[in-house]
């Protein structure tokens, strides 16, 4: 594979376990957007983002460059999924009014990827990328174990990319006219499987796992299934979200 695939051996769980993004982003996004034609998410992974630009746009493209990505997306009649790289999307020239990047603009060739969405944009079309990292539950003792989870347990498995995503990708200089941004939150309700589940979809557990051969989650799993109870989580994750005009 010419791409870094670090989610085709995770594609059954991050369809399940990954969080939904708010409805107030599409909202903003087919605000600001010329028309609601055509939109191009652009690795879809699951197709999250895809299904809600779908509620605002006739037809929207979805591309992964996992075909087992592609293969556990999430159908909707106005979406359709195809096996491509980001940098080469296969798009006609001047063919979508949105370019959507979700959680996965820090594993692309940006330069390649910039002249891609430079090329498929219409003139006054819109780029849109978003971010997030580590979640907040209501629970400070639970949020302590995530977080040596994180920064200790899982440190020097986490790719390098991933310091882009801990800056929400201010340090990325994207060669687009700036546009203001609200402010976006993602909110969930899980119970403790599902809590896990998530954990799970992570890529530096998979590369512990791989050189370990153990699971560093279940090291976790008695604290963090004492610590919910049967209850519901309350869990937040503050959206880094930069949009562009072409």
């Amino acid at each position: 594979m010419s791409f870094k695939d670090h989610f085709s051996a995770l594609a059954a769980g991050y369809a399940v376990f990954r969080p939904d993004y708010p409805q107030a982003l599409f909202e903003y996004l087919a605000a600001v957007a010329p028309r609601g034609e055509c939109a191009w998410d652009c690795a879809t992974g699951s197709g999250q983002a895809a299904v809600a630009l779908a509620r605002h746009f006739q037809r929207v493209i979805a591309t992964d460059a996992s075909a087992e990505q592609i293969a556990k997306a999430h159908p909707h009649p106005r979406v359709h999924y195809a096996v491509a790289a980001a940098e080469d999307s296969d798009l006609p020239s001047r063919s979508v009014d949105l370019v959507t990047v979700a959680q996965a603009l820090h594993w692309f060739d940006l330069p390649r990827f910039f002249t891609e969405v430079d090329r498929v944009l219409r003139p006054d079309g819109v780029l849109a990328v978003w971010t997030y990292n580590l979640f907040r539950t209501d629970i400070a003792e639970l949020d302590a174990a995530i977080q040596r989870l994180y920064g200790d347990v899982l440190d020097g498995y986490w790719p390098p990319e991933r310091r882009l995503v801990e800056r929400g990708y201010q340090d990325l200089a994207i060669p687009f006219t700036a546009l203001a941004v609200p402010t976006f939150e993602m909110h969930s309700c899980w119970d403790a499987t599902h809590l896990l589940g998530y954990l799970r979809t992570w890529s530096a557990v998979r590369h512990y796992r791989e050189s370990c051969g153990t699971d560093p989650v279940a090291a976790l799993e008695e604290e963090v299934r004492a610590r919910a109870g049967a209850q519901s989580l309350e869990i937040r994750w503050p959206l880094a979200v930069r949009v562009f005009k072409r």
